[in-house]
């Protein structure tokens, strides 16, 4: 099984070592400065102090041509802008992994009820990625992991829980057994789930709120949730979600009050998104909050506190990206 990763940021960056490191031949596809680096030192993982170099192959896609699986963890809306640097590592039966935050862009594809054929715009506008890269490949991959990007080609690994894969039509397949017992002998706790879509669904719960908020107010999530007013939209937002998750097929089996818990479990942290905004990154805001909107209104629930926050945060967007570079 050759894999390639498209996407050499934390996430991609990790994955690839991870499966470098379990004996995969991996590639990954990169250029200026991570390609570089890659090709001059290995891709680079930090954990604990100490850094581990793994020999994976670099470069354009062109170049390292078609393989087996595919990873794709680039931004969520990134992707219809990845397909160029995507397409040519396919081939007659790749399979294409997507370990994205937010709703993917396989998410309605063969999914009966209020979504069926449903192209979503916040996620996939016009239905472009879900065509060209068609159902039958397409493999959920949900990342429960804290991994940075601290130099070009170098990863450091801030904390690990688990990589969930599932098929989005259906029982566990061979290809997601492999997948789950490769990371898994990478050192990475894996399952292998009959049911991937509530698996993304239920990730997406704890993060629709946070990270949108953080990004609004420069908070971590406990000063978020230490605020009572902001803890109360929060679980406004929530319960809006399981409202339309009901609808969809997709229910949670806790009330907003318990997950807001777990969340709290989890300490004082900075989001991802707070990260894009401090680095000048693009905010993913469509995929995560602006799918939930999204979705509530394709399932008839209403969604008002949710599509209150989508909107100042894409205000937020707006405002940044018209701002001049500082370059």
């Amino acid at each position: 099984m050759r894999v390639a990763v498209l996407g050499a940021g934390a996430i991609g960056g990790w994955l690839a070592g991870a499966l470098a490191g379990a004996g995969v031949p991996t590639s990954v596809v990169a250029r200026g400065a991570s390609l570089d680096a890659i090709r001059r030192q290995g891709l680079r993982l930090v954990r604990d102090g100490r850094e581990h170099s793994y020999a994976v192959t670099a470069g354009s896609a062109t170049e390292l041509g078609p393989h087996d699986l595919v990873v794709v963890a680039t931004k969520a809306q990134d992707v219809a802008r990845a397909l160029p640097d995507l397409l040519p590592l396919l081939h007659g039966d790749t399979a294409v992994v997507s370990a994205l935050n937010g709703v993917p862009w396989w998410f309605t594809q063969d999914f009966p009820g209020p979504l069926h054929g449903a192209a979503l715009e916040s996620v996939d506008p016009g239905g472009v990625v879900a065509r060209a890269i068609g159902p039958a490949r397409a493999v959920g991959c949900v990342v429960h992991a804290s991994t940075a990007r601290i130099a070009p080609g170098c990863i450091r690994i801030n904390k690990l829980d688990k990589l969930i894969f599932g098929e989005p039509r259906g029982p566990v397949s061979p290809r997601v057994r492999w997948l789950a017992a490769t990371f898994a002998n990478s050192g990475v706790e894996t399952v292998a789930s009959e049911n991937i879509r509530l698996d993304t669904w239920a990730k997406l719960w704890g993060n629709m709120n946070m990270n949108p908020i953080s990004a609004l107010t420069r908070a971590t999530t406990g000063r978020m949730l230490n605020d009572p007013d902001i803890h109360a939209l929060c679980l406004r937002m929530m319960e809006e979600m399981a409202a339309a998750g009901a609808r969809i097929g997709l229910p949670f089996g806790m009330s907003a009050t318990d997950r807001m818990a777990i969340t709290r479990k989890l300490g004082d942290f900075r989001t991802s998104m707070l990260n894009d905004l401090e680095s000048g990154a693009a905010l993913e805001y469509a995929p995560q909050l602006g799918a939930v909107v999204e979705i509530a209104r394709l399932a008839g629930t209403p969604a008002p506190f949710c599509a209150a926050v989508l909107g100042l945060v894409r205000q937020l967007s707006n405002s940044l990206a018209a701002q001049p570079s500082k370059g």
